[in-house]
């Protein structure tokens, strides 16, 4: 073992979220910053000593020499064992469930989830808890304060580990398991949905595109979807994870996963598409000429989850973001089950999984889940879908306009303005915060303004409070808008700007989103002078 002495730490004062450190991979490559997080990590949890952790990342550009480092260290601060996933890969869902089903001391997850890879490009890590889930904010705190005094940190000198050998290895007294990363997860597939119902689907002559976008996803599709449903060989697509994704970026939305959306709105299309991102814990759901926000998939596989064996028994109760659409809200209403609006982030839900309350959860921000893990879980939400579509024997566009019908629809989209100057953006954040309240009752492109505020959250399960989580402005007749700050980038702000009209059963279902969403989205343009703040109005990415 080394102790390595370092007389200031690295860190430049950036606070680890839910979704861990992010920065440029050349950052994380600079001698001792990797090193100095982990150890903090390893310190804010009383120590690695006699533990055992789960380690795998999405197969990104320099995800096997981060591996290599985090196992000397957790060897060095006498850890017992880790497991790791083959060749360093670990889809985050599949890192969620083996903590798990192991009864770990947590994970440490190496990706930064949807965000491009390569030398030049993005890298992340993160600590998921035991329960599977990202790390609360009281434990990320305590990593945060570690990393603002770390004096040193241990590391073995050991050789590196084979990653690419199956079966058990050591470094000193650490016990090192290299597994199948696939199997397990496969597995816990199998036993919550009807795998023989969605084969004999494909042996109809139902046709499918799934895109993995050289990332995780691939080898875990493969298996599952050609393999074990028999779907034909080429199904999946981009299947074989790259260091940069193919110098592609691993978002599955229309923008990013444009050739997939080009296939589906072609005379030739399969009947259904799909897709994931990096890390595996996202996912775009598209039929033949049907694209499917993510909001409403929520909905709809809400409305439908008792069609699959592992949800016959129903649902203890839906939870969205805030920023989702109010979409699953009205399912829940017709089913009389429990519906909770959260901040954005992952860990609000596992509040609630853990305590029972919700059995399904998701984020406008292409993640859904269930109480199966404590992650967003993209092939889970491709393969509750399939459940579905044997079930019911119908297109994806039918299921659409029954469930339009049934519930109404809430237009929907998203539009990010990324790389912004962080001054500009706090500028239009704050300024529009501080009108709040002489809003309601002014009226903007023609809408006028029922309520407006900023979203605070009090956890029903520990009473926490999460204040300051995104500003709300609500206008008659069914429209909203919300704007939000996001922290997955690593250039400047990212604005985001979430939009949304409803329009009720019985209702007209067939405008396009750009139409129905015109008047909300002027008004948010007027209201919050965005072209004087910011210098634009047009965003960069709209989904």
């Amino acid at each position: 073992m080394t102790i390595m002495t370092i007389s200031k730490g690295p860190f430049d004062g950036q606070k680890p979220g839910t979704s861990g450190l992010r920065k440029k991979t050349r950052v994380f490559m600079e001698p001792g910053y990797l090193e100095c997080f982990v150890q903090s990590t390893f310190n804010a949890i009383g120590g690695a000593a006699g533990k055992t952790f789960v380690v795998g990342g999405d197969g990104r550009f320099f995800n096997k020499e981060a591996i290599q480092t985090i196992l000397k260290m957790a060897a060095a601060n006498g850890a017992s064992k880790a497991i790791v996933g083959q060749g360093g890969l670990l889809s985050t869902p599949a890192v969620s469930h083996l903590i798990r089903l192991g009864g770990t001391d947590g994970g440490l997850v190496l990706s930064a989830s949807h965000n491009p890879g390569g030398v030049d490009e993005d890298f992340g890590i993160k600590y998921n808890v035991p329960n599977g889930g990202p790390a609360p904010e009281q434990v990320t705190a305590r990593i945060f304060e570690q990393t603002q005094t770390i004096a040193q940190y241990q590391i073995s000198d050991a050789p590196d580990v084979d990653l690419s050998a199956l079966g058990r290895q050591q470094i000193d007294g650490l016990e090192i398991e290299i597994i199948d990363p696939v199997a397990e997860y496969v597995d816990l597939m199998s036993s919550l949905f009807d795998f023989d119902k969605i084969a004999a689907l494909f042996s109809q002559g139902f046709t499918m595109r799934f895109d993995a976008m050289h990332a995780v996803t691939g080898p875990y599709a493969q298996v599952i979807l050609e393999e074990r449903l028999g779907a034909p060989a080429g199904t999946v697509i981009n299947a074989v994870p790259s260091e940069d994704f193919g110098g592609g970026h691993p978002d599955p939305n229309p923008v990013w996963a444009k050739p997939l959306m080009d296939e589906m709105m072609s005379e030739a299309a399969p009947d259904f598409g799909a897709a994931s991102d990096g890390d595996g814990d996202r996912n775009m759901i598209v039929g033949r000429a049907a694209y499917v926000t993510p909001s409403d998939s929520l909905a709809v596989l809400a409305a439908n989850a008792h069609l699959a064996p592992g949800y016959a028994n129903g649902l203890a109760g839906v939870a969205r973001s805030m920023p989702t659409s109010a979409a699953a809200d009205r399912v829940a209403e017709k089913l009389g089950i429990a519906c909770f609006e959260t901040p954005t982030g992952w860990k609000f839900f596992g509040n609630l999984l853990d305590a029972g309350k919700v059995t399904l959860c998701g984020e406008e921000s292409a993640g859904t889940g269930s109480d199966h893990v404590r992650e967003k879980d993209g092939l889970w939400a491709v393969l509750l879908w399939l459940n579905i579509l044997a079930e019911r024997q119908q297109s994806v566009a039918e299921i659409l306009a029954d469930h339009w019908a049934t519930y109404g629809r809430n237009y929907y989209s998203r539009h990010d303005y990324e790389a912004v100057p962080s001054d500009a953006a706090n500028a239009l954040m704050q300024g529009l915060e501080a009108r709040l309240a002489s809003l309601p009752g002014s009226t903007w492109a023609g809408l006028t303004l029922s309520a407006a505020d900023s979203f605070s959250y009090t956890d029903p399960v520990d009473g926490s409070v999460s204040a300051n989580q995104g500003l709300r402005l609500t206008f008659e007749g069914g429209g909203r808008a919300v704007l939000r700050l996001s922290g997955t980038g690593t250039e400047g702000a990212t604005l985001r700007v979430y939009l949304e009209q409803y329009a009720a059963a019985g209702g007209d279902h067939s405008l396009s989103a750009e139409t129905a969403l015109a008047g909300v989205r002027q008004a948010t343009v007027e209201i919050t002078d965005m072209q004087q703040h910011i210098g634009r109005i047009a965003p960069d990415v709209r989904t």
